[in-house]
């Protein structure tokens, strides 16, 4: 398949409400080997700007496109990316892009195609000055999203944070600790000339300076290393591990987190790990099997437990609930076109759902890590508080807060959070909780 043809019928499906990263697996294997990086370059990168390239694509054309004709909508968003932020020539890629239309089966949108972008560039300069004074256009995030950081965290923060998210995310590994430690494995990565240093919170942590294929990695095979940003690498130390535990994880694909709790404590007594969404299982046991590590999978909504619990408390519970990935749209691009405010209400009242149905499951004295890949405090503090305010009304246990004490993240009245970083770690929050005796 043509490359740019393949990136428009992308652009048009997450138009249309399909993930990019559920996408990207076919559409790069239709795509010759030796041109995949460029394709996830046009994809990542047309969605990344998306924001700012539709309001050009606005001023540019009479009219909006149909859904049906997405693709060319596609298209010409992925020609203006590479107008505005890429080192192709621009008659190049002009001329790619024109040739794609054709190859869309849409020859009447081929000058179309010509004319919009060859307009862009004569009239760049004007366009770019009329809206400037647009946080859109000039922050490359949804109106809703900007209200919210900036409201939020006011505006040193959310400007750092909208940077970040407009930058590619950095490729940061975890040791295993059961094969060795981080200071021999960076000995195997100079030897093999790869180039990297440690991370700053996480004691496993390694980030390199480039990306790279994760065959190229020493001892990627026998599971000597995973791919797992430093923010998410975290939880594993909160959750306190001890031997012969019981242990939940709840929400667990892909199964980063549920594989480093394994290795950071080989002899708990079982680790059960719930996913809704069986498409997303797969991965979770690719994981484990690459690791060599044992998890008893479940595929079920973790907030039904009278379906899938055997009625033994957990003595550790990580959930790892469903959010609006906020703190993590560098490296899901999309999100800023498929997010929008309504969404973080319906997720704040499932957060809170999962919460209460897995409070069930927790013994006395045992801690609930919750997690989140969210900026956004309706997820994270404003969710905690809500439960804390609900749980205290119980009759037989309560929850009280378990405070994190760390260097790393911002305290928040109820738990820490992250923000992403420019060649650093991803946007996350962490609230721990323990269950007491009610008084």
């Amino acid at each position: 398949m043509n490359t740019r043809v393949a990136v428009a019928e992308v652009i048009a499906q997450v138009l249309r409400g399909k993930s990019l990263s559920a996408l990207l697996p076919e559409y790069a294997s239709k795509v010759v080997e030796k041109d995949v990086g460029l394709f996830k370059q046009l994809c990542f990168g047309t969605l990344r700007w998306y924001p700012a390239i539709e309001l050009l694509l606005q001023e540019l054309m009479q009219k909006p496109m149909r859904e049906k004709e997405f693709e060319i909508q596609g298209l010409l968003a992925c020609g203006l990316y590479q107008l505005m932020h890429t080192r192709i020539a621009d008659h190049a890629a002009i001329n790619e892009t024109v040739t794609a239309v054709t190859k869309l089966k849409r020859p009447w949108a081929k000058g179309l195609v010509n004319a919009v972008l060859r307009n862009f560039l004569r009239q760049r300069t004007e366009l770019e000055t009329k809206l400037a004074k647009n946080p859109v256009f000039v922050r490359a995030h949804p109106q809703w999203l900007l209200n919210d950081l900036f409201t939020s965290w006011g505006s040193a923060v959310a400007i750092d944070v909208l940077a970040a998210n407009n930058e590619q995310a950095p490729m940061t590994l975890r040791v295993n600790q059961l094969q060795g430690s981080r200071d021999e494995y960076l000995q195997q990565l100079s030897a093999a000339d790869i180039r990297a240093q440690t991370t700053q919170f996480s004691e496993q942590g390694i980030q390199l300076q480039s990306a790279i294929d994760v065959a190229t990695l020493p001892g990627w095979d026998s599971g000597a290393v995973s791919v797992q940003d430093e923010a998410a690498q975290l939880t594993a130390a909160l959750l306190e591990l001890e031997p012969d535990q019981q242990v939940l994880d709840a929400c667990c694909a892909p199964g980063g987190k549920t594989c480093h709790i394994l290795e950071t404590q080989p002899q708990l007594s079982k680790l059960v790990a719930v996913e809704l969404e069986s498409r997303r299982m797969p991965r979770v046991e690719e994981n484990l099997r690459r690791l060599g590590l044992k998890a008893d999978l479940v595929v079920n909504d973790a907030s039904a437990t009278a379906d899938w619990w055997d009625g033994k408390p957990f003595q550790r519970i990580l959930l790892d609930a469903p959010c609006s990935a906020s703190g993590v749209i560098r490296r899901h691009p999309d999100i800023k076109l498929l997010r929008k405010t309504t969404d973080i209400v319906k997720l704040a009242e499932l957060q809170l759902q999962l919460l209460h149905s897995l409070w069930q499951t927790l013994d006395e004295g045992g801690i609930l890590l919750y997690a989140t890949c969210s900026v956004l405090p309706q997820e994270n503090d404003q969710v905690i508080e809500t439960f804390l305010a609900e749980t205290s009304l119980a009759t037989t246990s309560a929850a009280e807060l378990y405070s994190i004490e760390a260097e790393w993240g911002t305290k928040t009245a109820f738990g820490r959070q992250l923000f992403p970083k420019i060649d650093g770690n991803d946007g996350f929050y962490y609230s721990r909780l323990r269950k007491t005796s009610q008084k």
